[in-house]
């Protein structure tokens, strides 16, 4: 059985780590606040990005651009999204399992497939397990700004349009609320259904012409899209993290009621040994 020192010794170091484990979670609280309104700020810009090119795409049947077009698959790519950071619960691993999952159905040869990743968590994941990895980026900010990742969106959608790549895939957590985030895997490229998301009753005038317009809005819409799964999969890890900490404070608080029980039970173990033998002395006396 334990001391009393060294279970006092338990409980203060418990108490240390809930005190630290209280401050991060209210930190990831402030971060989830703003990422939150990031993702929900940047929907607008993108429905409207959206209703654009589907009405050039469904309103003339001259325009035309290789990413609307769909062909034979040779080699799929995976934009993957992850976190620099750990302490944040299973954000990480059900991206990833999500993605070592849809490679071992999908493919069967690492010729088939690239992995684009953001996040070192994702690059050190698929150096270890050799997944090809054709482009990576380390250091994005809690609250990124385009600017962050224009050049590796940029290039992940050039990769399709010079066709190194058949299809896009792009692999991140889906925020739903602060205690709710989807694994989710979405095709980015080419862009299909277009005609579920635009009107064909001309509701722009388009100067120059509209194939000319696609050449220049279809990848930035592309990227656009790339921008915003990564500002919800910020949303989503902040909000991982905030409940990973909440879980482990709760832990804490668990841990330290059992331990100040144990101290409390040797405590009083000990004061009826030292009676006993005082007693037991005195009784020897008479």
């Amino acid at each position: 059985m334990a001391s009393l020192r060294d279970i006092k010794k338990r409980i203060d170091s418990t108490k240390k780590t809930k005190q630290i484990t209280g401050a991060m979670e209210l930190v990831s609280a402030s971060k989830m606040s703003k990422a939150e309104q990031n993702a929900k700020g940047y929907v607008p810009y993108s429905e409207k990005m959206q209703a654009v090119v589907a009405n050039i795409a469904n309103g003339s049947t001259d325009a035309s651009h290789p990413m609307l077009e769909t062909r034979e698959v040779k080699k799929t790519g995976y934009l993957v999204i992850t976190s620099d950071r750990g302490l944040v619960g299973g954000y990480n691993s059900h991206v990833l399992k999500l993605l070592q999952n849809t490679i071992q159905e999908r493919h069967q040869s690492p010729d088939e497939y690239t992995v684009v990743v953001l996040g070192r968590k994702g690059y050190d994941y698929c150096r270890k397990r050799n997944i090809p990895v054709s482009n990576s980026i380390i250091g994005v900010a809690d609250h990124p700004q385009f600017a962050d990742i224009k050049d590796i969106a940029k290039s992940t959608v050039q990769m399709f349009t010079d066709e190194e790549i058949d299809e896009l895939y792009i692999v991140y957590n889906h925020y739903v609320s602060a205690i709710s985030q989807v694994p989710t895997l979405n095709k980015l490229l080419p862009i299909e259904d277009m005609h579920e998301h635009g009107s064909v009753t001309g509701q722009y005038e388009y100067e120059p012409s509209q194939e000319d317009i696609l050449k220049v809005l279809l990848p930035l819409y592309a990227e656009s899209l790339i921008f915003g799964a990564l500002l919800d999969g910020k949303a989503s890890e902040h909000a991982a993290s905030m409940t990973a900490m909440r879980n482990a404070t709760d832990n804490a608080n668990d841990l330290i009621g059992d331990l100040t029980l144990s101290y409390n039970r040797a405590r009083q173990a000990q004061i009826t040994q030292e009676i006993s033998e005082i007693v037991g002395g005195a009784a020897a006396l008479e």
